[in-house]
């Protein structure tokens, strides 16, 4: 070990903490709002990448298919739940949004998709398909259950997880991708050199990241998913949608996870199932927070990123051990530090 080894781990560190930075983000997000431990993020992240990737090489992915086929099923749950209420607004916007989004985005890939195809068309295609699944596995998954207890939203979230993982290995086979990097660009600053990779990676966590604090400070939607997180009832009291809140929700989380993998996926081969990994770490990072504070979401995926490059050098067989084992003393220190409840008593 010297300085610019030192330097190396120190720039790989924080370009992995800042992508496990968004992932923490989309998870308190969710949280907050809807009490759901998203275990799928990491789907969301190899969704994106892999979405991107095939696309890169002139390919439909499956996931367009799949967005389709989950709009449909979600427009068929609009029509069961308010059979006793239906009227011609609501079969409209439900048409729109479930059948004819998907439908006219499939038909835009097959029009674009190509080997020529511009990187930016392809990135903004994936994010659109991640996000309608993303929008559609709430309505179909979640939605139902918003009012059931966070153990049971947790069970839920584990069979979304397995399903979706499934889904991905038959969508994009066994075999890792990679796809064309963003830039190839570089910057050099002593010892240390930025690819154009690594600066995309900085650029738009920190733009994200700003873009969030901006929505939930300046926005009233986003004043609205405040509410629905402090307090559901007294936010459904005052007029707030709580479901509309959730499926927002999820649509950030879900284009934060594929934003994430479409940064992650020109930097190393990324699997069907490389995302929950990956989504795990963000999820330390989460949980260091709390699962309600963003900024210290932000620092502790910062910190994970940097133990993670320092592990992987010194004890690169235990480097995932390492990294999980952050948690436990906030664990300890956090059941310490929570007042005594007394057992009921039958």
């Amino acid at each position: 070990m010297n300085t610019t080894i030192m330097l190396f781990l120190v720039q790989d560190g924080i370009t992995n903490g800042a992508i496990y930075a968004l992932l923490g983000l989309a998870l308190v997000l969710v949280f907050a709002v809807t009490r759901v431990i998203l275990i799928p993020q990491g789907e969301f992240v190899t969704y994106g990448a892999l979405t991107y990737a095939m696309l890169a090489t002139g390919q439909v992915p499956g996931t367009a298919r799949l967005a389709v086929a989950m709009g449909l099923v979600a427009f068929a749950l609009d029509l069961f739940f308010a059979r006793n209420a239906l009227h011609a607004r609501l079969v409209i916007h439900s048409v729109a949004l479930n059948i004819a989004f998907p439908v006219a985005l499939l038909g835009l890939i097959y029009a674009l998709v190509g080997p020529g195809t511009p990187i930016a068309v392809n990135i903004a295609l994936a994010l659109l398909i991640v996000a309608a699944i993303g929008l559609y596995l709430y309505r179909i998954a979640f939605q139902p259950l918003a009012h059931t207890s966070v153990l049971v939203l947790l069970i839920a979230s584990v069979g979304v997880h397995l399903a979706l993982q499934g889904l991905g290995l038959l969508f994009f086979g066994a075999e890792g991708l990679r796809a064309p990097a963003l830039s190839n660009a570089a910057v050099t600053a002593g010892p240390l050199r930025f690819t154009g990779q690594s600066l995309a990676v900085y650029g738009l966590t920190i733009g994200f990241i700003v873009a969030l604090w901006l929505f939930f400070g300046y926005t009233k939607t986003g004043k609205a998913l405040r509410a629905t997180a402090v307090n559901r009832l007294g936010a459904r009291l005052a007029g707030i949608r709580t479901t509309l809140s959730g499926q927002i929700a999820f649509l950030l989380a879900s284009v934060i996870g594929a934003l994430s993998g479409i940064l992650i996926v020109p930097i190393t081969t990324l699997y069907y199932d490389s995302g929950f990994l990956i989504g795990l770490k963000g999820f330390v990072a989460a949980i260091i927070g709390g699962l309600v504070s963003y900024p210290l979401t932000a620092v502790a995926a910062l910190v994970v990123g940097i133990v993670e490059a320092f592990s992987s050098f010194y004890a690169s067989n235990f480097k995932e051990v390492i990294v999980f084992t952050l948690i436990l003393p906030v664990l300890v220190l956090r059941s310490l530090a929570a007042p005594e409840v007394e057992e009921e008593k039958d």
